[in-house]
């Protein structure tokens, strides 16, 4: 177990490399550059100027020259100033991070705590009318925009009914609150992207519960646990659902990058000020620290996750220590 755990440590070095080099290369042949976009909108800037920026930036060296540069600087996790502003990325990220990370695992954790037995029933009653029920709601789910979603609460919770707030984090008078006061308000502000975020999630993890439950259960040790005379919620709980779950575990590491690096849409939407959010701003305003700083944790996040599924296979399934 040791030597697989070793071997698939190992192997995420060079990958991790070979990403920074197609991300910091896919960024630098995008059209336009830091100076371009801070002079695109000033009438009276010179090229003079621009070159200057670009000096600045490093934008005039070499490929290989600005990759080393941001590389020993991202060894040391220094991921540089943002071109926008001057402040660190590091701390710019660390920021936002927070806000992120609150509202994708309590989404993820709703997901989960709905969609395994919501999954487990449908799978145990096929076709009964629960069964149904969770069918019609997973087209709904997949087939809705989280944006239309979105503005269809704000629409309803928020300018209808008046009960709950629509955009931002917390009120514009918290600091007036108490501390419960402060954590009701924040929780308010957090429902409705909370939803949203689920949403599509709760509908997709359901399906693959039920879908995996009754590919397992038709599996020989099932038929063999029953004839055994075990009980059904033993051959369901111990048995069966051990094995339904291996392929959740890998859309579970899959989703890691996603519970970091926030979604776009949603923050846009609700006023958020995420992740999401501000890697939409950095790509717009050509900022490649930015951007760097936020892709290649999100990439390495990915690669954990992958890594952490695999581990977590090796552990419920031996054949896969042997490969």
């Amino acid at each position: 177990m040791l030597t697989y755990i070793i071997k698939r440590m190992l192997l995420m070095v060079p990958i991790l490399l070979g990403i920074t080099v197609l991300s910091f290369g896919v960024m630098r042949l995008a059209p336009g550059g830091p100076a371009e976009a801070q002079m695109d909108f000033s009438a009276k800037a010179s090229a003079e100027a621009r070159e200057r920026l670009r000096k600045l930036y490093g934008a005039d060296q070499p490929f290989y020259k600005q990759y080393a540069t941001w590389l020993t600087k991202f060894m040391t996790l220094d991921f540089g100033e943002a071109f926008a502003d001057g402040r660190k990325v590091k701390d710019k990220i660390l920021e936002r991070l927070p806000i992120t990370l609150t509202i994708n695992l309590l989404s993820l954790g709703l997901v989960l705590l709905i969609a395994i037995p919501v999954g487990i029933m449908s799978a145990t009653r096929q076709y009964s009318l629960l069964d149904r029920f969770t069918t019609i709601f997973v087209f709904v789910g997949f087939s809705t925009p989280s944006f239309w979603l979105a503005l269809l609460l704000i629409y309803l919770f928020g300018v209808q009914w008046g009960v709950l707030p629509i955009s931002g984090i917390h009120s514009l008078d918290i600091t007036g609150l108490t501390f419960w006061g402060r954590l009701s308000d924040e929780a308010n502000h957090l429902i409705l992207p909370v939803f949203v975020s689920a949403f599509g999630g709760l509908a997709g993890f359901s399906r693959y519960v039920r879908n995996n439950m009754l590919e397992v259960m038709r599996q020989d040790y099932i038929r063999t646990a029953r004839a055994k005379g075990l009980t059904e919620q033993i051959v369901i709980y111990k048995h069966a659902l051990r094995n339904a779950l291996m392929p959740v575990i890998t859309i579970l590491g899959l989703s890691l990058p996603s519970i970091i690096g926030g979604s776009v849409i949603m923050e846009t939407v609700f006023g958020i000020p995420g992740m999401g959010q501000l890697m939409y701003q950095a790509v717009l305003s050509r900022d490649y620290n930015l951007v760097m700083g936020i892709l290649v944790p999100g990439a390495f996040l990915t690669m954990l996750g992958n890594f952490l599924a695999d581990v977590a296979y090796a552990f419920t399934d031996p054949r896969v220590r042997l490969k």
